[in-house]
């Protein structure tokens, strides 16, 4: 059964993190409401689900203000289901950005941000938070014909340092200059890959490389130039990125030249397509790419070699009858010189699952909707919800395997047939499996005792 499988999970992974075993109780119990409970995923919502809605709601609240807890060792338990399930090769990380939408003025860490989903003729701003988000990538077409699945492993706000106001003197400017270059989103994410990297390290995986994932806007000098020992980065690249080679030898010149760019290359009929098969979209498919060794970006990584890789655009069509459609070509730059190139691209295609965890998140467990002002709440609670979610999905992989099988609701009429269970789906086997099983012995002895959270299932 998923749930006790879920309840497993939050009792093993849970049981070193949190100081007394009450508040363990209660933590649990918070996170079985929440997937439980109906609408906007507030605590109080958590509280109806559960049944203390006559009670007094203090200790609830306490769990995120006051109750001493770490939120990144909320994640240890899929970290070391996956170096067990996958203990060869690197380790896959896809790193991304998301924001949080509120409306409080008075929450710590808000701010006025752009709208990622404003049109490009118009701007938008939002009052949000900022966050830096990491998840491990888990390979399972390594076991049959199935997707990769993104499960998150970091969760951290990334705030926006405020700027003072017009009065400001000139060493708070100063001031505020500095800081602003220390506590950038670039640095956010370089300090959650060394985390991360120390977290494999203390679970036994210091000989297994970490490759990480990530998208164009952390393609910068600061990723590329630091020297971190077993992360290799893959990153997407500008079109018109200039490059070049090492200077010829003789020459007190370190860098050739002769410079180009990502597109040149893609056009150049010297340089020869080769293929791969990549598994994306549910199968393998062939693509198209070029390959360029010991490419040196003179502004962006200096004197560290990289590894140059033009993907082809992949042609699609809407309808079976309509014409050929084609998506934009892709240009890569990575520091992993050793590892094949396909490992690489395929790192780079299902680094789109991170994408699938942000939609799932706050549409389905409603991360973000928590009405919480408290300096020590506001990115713990969020952390709190989304490592709910990976344990979900972690649960749902070891009771029912990757596929979505016949234990789960049927799709609606209107549906095409799915091939992995979402988020809902595991959701809803929660919420049925609670309604048929009120008196089993593991689902908690506080949450047994009563009946609304079976009324709200």
């Amino acid at each position: 059964m998923l749930l006790k499988n879920f309840n497993e999970l939050l009792q093993e992974g849970w049981k070193d993190v949190f100081a007394q075993k009450r508040t363990l109780d209660r933590a649990i119990e918070h996170a079985i409401g929440m997937i439980c409970a109906f609408g906007r995923r507030t605590i109080s919502r958590t509280i109806c689900a559960i049944g203390r809605q006559h009670q007094d709601w203090s200790a609830d609240y306490k769990i995120y203000s006051r109750s001493p807890w770490e939120k990144d060792e909320l994640y240890d338990s899929v970290i070391e289901e996956y170096l067990k399930s996958f203990p060869e090769g690197p380790i896959p990380v896809a790193f991304d950005d998301t924001k949080l939408k509120k409306s409080g003025k008075k929450i710590k860490d808000a701010s006025w941000q752009r709208d990622p989903m404003s049109p490009p003729f118009h701007v938008n701003f939002i009052w949000s938070l900022r966050i830096a988000h990491a998840a491990l990538l888990f390979p399972l077409y390594q076991i049959g014909n199935f997707d990769c699945r993104g499960i998150p492993v970091r969760f951290w706000d990334a705030p926006v340092i405020k700027k003072p106001d017009k009065k400001a003197s000139q060493e708070q400017i100063k001031e505020y200059r500095k800081q602003k270059k220390i506590h950038n989103l670039t640095n956010c994410f370089l300090d959650q890959m060394i985390n991360i990297r120390k977290n494999l390290d203390d679970m036994g995986a210091s000989k297994r490389t970490m490759i990480a994932a990530v998208d164009g806007s952390l393609c910068n000098k600061t990723i590329f130039k630091s020297q971190q020992e077993r992360i290799e980065i893959v990153a997407r690249c500008r079109k018109d990125t200039k490059l070049c080679f090492h200077a010829p030898s003789g020459s007190r010149k370190k860098f050739g030249d002769l410079k180009f760019q990502p597109q040149e290359v893609r056009k150049d009929d010297s340089i020869p397509w080769e293929k791969a098969e990549i598994f994306f979209g549910g199968a393998l498919r062939e693509i198209k790419y070029k390959e360029l060794p010991n490419v040196l970006w003179q502004r962006g990584a200096g004197k560290k070699e990289l590894r140059l890789i033009v993907i082809a655009p992949r042609p699609y069509q809407l309808s079976p009858n309509s014409k050929k459609n084609y998506r934009d070509p892709a240009y890569l730059l990575s520091t992993d010189v050793k590892n094949s190139v396909v490992s690489l691209i395929q790192t780079y295609f299902d680094r789109w699952q991170i994408e699938i965890n942000h939609r799932e998140i706050k549409d389905i467990l409603g991360v973000g909707h928590a009405q919480v002002w408290s300096n020590y709440s506001v990115p713990r609670q969020p952390a709190f919800a989304v490592s709910v979610y990976s344990l979900l999905m972690l649960a749902g992989l070891k009771a029912y395997g990757p596929a979505r099988t016949a234990d789960y609701v049927p799709l609606p009429l209107w549906r095409k047939k799915a091939r992995r269970p979402s988020a809902l789906d595991l959701v809803t086997v929660i919420r049925k499996e609670i309604n048929e099983m009120q008196n089993s012995t593991w689902i908690g002895e506080k949450i047994k005792e009563n009946t609304a959270i079976y009324a709200y299932a």
